[in-house]
C-alpha cells in the first residue's frame, strides 16, 4: 500500500501493529480500530487526493457508509504540501474543522539549551506507571473529559502499552520521585524510521526544560537502536514545536486532517 505522507504512513504502521484493520479501496484507505471505536484517528478514511468542489459531501457520505455507528467524521488527505483543494470555509460550514500538522524529521539532534537535571528519566515499567500516563493524558487534554473520553484514553494507552510490550519501542517518562511529570513514546519500524508518540507534560511541570530533555534522551536512544530518521508530528500553533526545532527537527511536510465532532 503506497502512502505519500510520512506522517500518515507511520501512523498506519503503528495502528497496524496495535491491531487496527487497514484496507485499501483505491480512492481511499479505511482504518478501523474496533477495540476503541471512539478513537477518531483510529477510525477514519484516508483519501488519496485533495478535495474538489462538491467532494466533501460525498466523502462524508462514504465515511457514514463505512462507519454507520460512528458519531464523528474523520477524514485524512494523503498530501505532503498541505493543499486542501477547497476553501476551508466549506468544511466549517459542514460543522467541521481542518487541522494541519507539521511532520518534522531529524537525522541528528542538538543538546537542550536548558537541560533539566532535577527529574529522573527512565522507561515506563509496571501498572502504576501506565496508569499515570492515563492520568497525565487526561490532565493535558483540551477535550471535554467525561466518562466516554476517560474510556477512550484508557483504551488508547492500553494499545500503546501493547506496542511497547511487544518490543516495537519504548515509552519514556520524567519523574519527580514516583510522580510522572512528562511522557512520550518512540516506536521503531526496524528499517531506519523512529516515530514519536504523544509528547505531553503536566501543566504543573512546564517551563522547566523537562520536555526538551526527555525528547533529547529518547532521540539518543532511537539512534542507538539503529534509527536513521526520527519523525515527529506537531501542532503548528502549539509552543512545543519550538522545542523540537531547537533540538534539530526540521519541518518536512504538512499533514491534513478534517474532523466533524458528534452533533
Amino acid at each position: 500500500m503506497e502512502i505519500n505522507s510520512l506522517g500518515y504512513r507511520t501512523d498506519l504502521f503503528l495502528l497496524g501493529l496495535s491491531g487496527s484493520e487497514i484496507s485499501d479501496t483505491g480512492p481511499y484507505v479505511v482504518i478501523r480500530t474496533p477495540a476503541n471505536p471512539t478513537f477518531w484517528w483510529g477510525n477514519y478514511l484516508l483519501h488519496r487526493t485533495p478535495l474538489q468542489p462538491g467532494d466533501l459531501e460525498r466523502r462524508i457520505a462514504e465515511f457514514r457508509t463505512e462507519f454507520p455507528e460512528a458519531k464523528h467524521v474523520a477524514l485524512g488527505i494523503d498530501t505532503t504540501d498541505g493543499v486542501l483543494g477547497v476553501d476551508p470555509q466549506e468544511v466549517i460550514a459542514a460543522g467541521g474543522r481542518v487541522d494541519p500538522s507539521v511532520v518534522m524529521t531529524a537525522s541528528s539532534v542538538n543538546a537542550p539549551k536548558r537541560p533539566n537535571t532535577t527529574s529522573t528519566y527512565r522507561f515506563l515499567d509496571g501498572d502504576d506507571d501506565w496508569q499515570q500516563v492515563v492520568d497525565l493524558s487526561l490532565a493535558t487534554s483540551t477535550m471535554t473529559v467525561d466518562d466516554g473520553y476517560r474510556e477512550f484514553t484508557r483504551l488508547k494507552v492500553a494499545h500503546e502499552r501493547k506496542l511497547v510490550e511487544a518490543g516495537h519501542g519504548k515509552w519514556f517518562g520524567a519523574f519527580d520521585g514516583d510522580r510522572l511529570q512528562a511522557s512520550l513514546g518512540l516506536m521503531l519500524d526496524g528499517k531506519g524510521l523512529a516515530r514519536f508518540q504523544t509528547v505531553q507534560t503536566h501543566p504543573d511541570d512546564r517551563n522547566q526544560g523537562i520536555a526538551s530533555t526527555l525528547v533529547h534522551r529518547a532521540s539518543t536512544y532511537g539512534f542507538e537502536q539503529g534509527a536513521k530518521t526520527l519523525v515527529m508530528v506537531a501542532d503548528p500553533d502549539y509552543l512545543a514545536i519550538r522545542i523540537y526545532r531547537t533540538l534539530g527537527f526540521n519541518d518536512s511536510e504538512t499533514q491534513l486532517a478534517i474532523s466533524i465532532p458528534p452533533a
